[in-house]
């Protein structure tokens, strides 16, 4: 795994921050005025668990498919650059594509987040770790832009690490928003910040592109 593979995958996770509250914090806020900041983290580690999941599979499905094709990592990297440039447009506000492809999956995830809400309303710290990783598959263009970087690792310990690091990028975000939503969710989602951060997704998208290119790797 490169240093920039695992540098974007955080700041993936840093840079969505408005996004995660959106997508996330239905269920963070459900937890109301009294929540401790252990019942955070035990729900965000339960969520950054199914990432690391995710991330393991997709890892060991990138081992087979290298075995077949040995340019296939290459492509993937072209791809990946298409998934970044997507998610800064997606930021920016500029292009919302990537919620046809969350829309995908939103069948099985209304079968999934009745057992989240379950879990959560039971006081236990397994059933809240549970709740955390149940959410974790949540539709998400984010996680699906990530899992994108993470496939480029070509193994699955990589890839589990990639989406290791995208899910503590997404813990200040989720942190803010489970104890100071009143004071700083605001800064977190203003469009000045989600612009800014959708322009430097582009930029390394369209810079990762732009060397396959001239090398004739693509």
């Amino acid at each position: 795994m490169t240093s920039i593979d695992a540098f974007t995958a955080l700041l993936m996770g840093l840079a969505g921050a408005g996004h995660c509250m959106a997508m996330c914090g239905g269920l963070a806020a459900a937890f109301g005025d009294n929540i401790t900041k252990f019942q955070l983290f035990i729900y965000n580690l339960g969520r950054i668990t199914s990432y690391a999941i995710a991330g393991l599979l997709i890892g060991s499905a990138s081992v087979a498919l290298s075995a077949i094709s040995p340019d296939y990592l290459l492509w993937l990297r072209a791809l990946a650059a298409l998934f970044l440039i997507a998610l800064g447009l997606y930021f920016g506000g500029w292009w919302l594509g990537l919620n046809k492809l969350e829309r995908l999956g939103l069948p099985l995830w209304r079968r999934l987040q009745p057992l989240a809400v379950r879990l959560r309303q039971r006081p236990d710290s397994w059933s809240l770790l549970g709740a955390g990783m149940v959410w974790g598959w949540l539709p998400c263009g984010l996680v699906y832009s990530a899992l994108s970087w993470a496939a480029l690792q070509g193994t699955p310990t990589g890839g589990a690490i990639v989406m290791l690091l995208f899910g503590i990028g997404t813990l200040p975000a989720m942190f803010i928003f489970g104890l100071f939503s009143r004071t700083l969710s605001s800064i977190i989602r203003s469009k000045g910040f989600r612009k800014a951060m959708g322009l430097l997704f582009i930029g390394y998208g369209l810079w990762t592109a732009i060397i396959l290119v001239r090398q004739g790797l693509i």
